[in-house]
């Protein structure tokens, strides 16, 4: 029997919304990445957020590309002595890994009514277009009705 949108929808957000630990020190972040380029690459969808979610999983190719790619880019521009914004729904045997964008972190980490979603995610389940899940905050729809009526 085909799968529902409805149901990956569903398994996809509550996936993204569970439980998620932080490569907190970049040797955390190299031993998950370590680790991603040892699993199979042709399981993975690779997400921008923001763009159209992925229909397809990546290729080893681009897998291997995009793991290259976004660690130097991490490296480059989270300037720090941590890294802690990477995030994997388990270290050991990650599903799903959140990877903020370091020029639009906001809190991504602790508690916030608005956390930033990802710039980017790996995943095993099929990607839903995120942005289209966040509501918008209440003053910012009655601002645009106020405009567009």
């Amino acid at each position: 029997m085909a799968e529902r949108p409805n149901e990956r929808e569903d398994a996809f957000l509550a996936a993204f919304r569970g439980s998620f630990t932080s490569t907190l020190r970049w040797h955390q972040f190299e031993a998950l990445w370590e680790l991603l380029g040892t699993q199979d690459p042709g399981g993975w969808y690779v997400y921008a957020v923001g763009e159209p979610p992925p229909e397809a999983r990546c290729t080893e190719q681009q897998f291997t590309r995009f793991l290259l790619e976004i660690a130097a880019l991490l490296r480059r521009e989270h300037d720090e002595d941590y890294c802690g914004i990477v995030y994997a729904d388990d270290l050991t045997n990650p599903a799903l890994v959140k990877i903020f964008d370091p020029n639009n972190l906001g809190v991504s980490c602790g508690y916030s009514n608005n956390p930033p979603l990802p710039g980017w995610i790996l995943s095993k389940l099929k990607p839903v277009d995120l942005p289209a899940t966040v509501e918008q905050p209440a003053g910012r729809m009655r601002w645009w009705r106020r405009l567009f009526g």
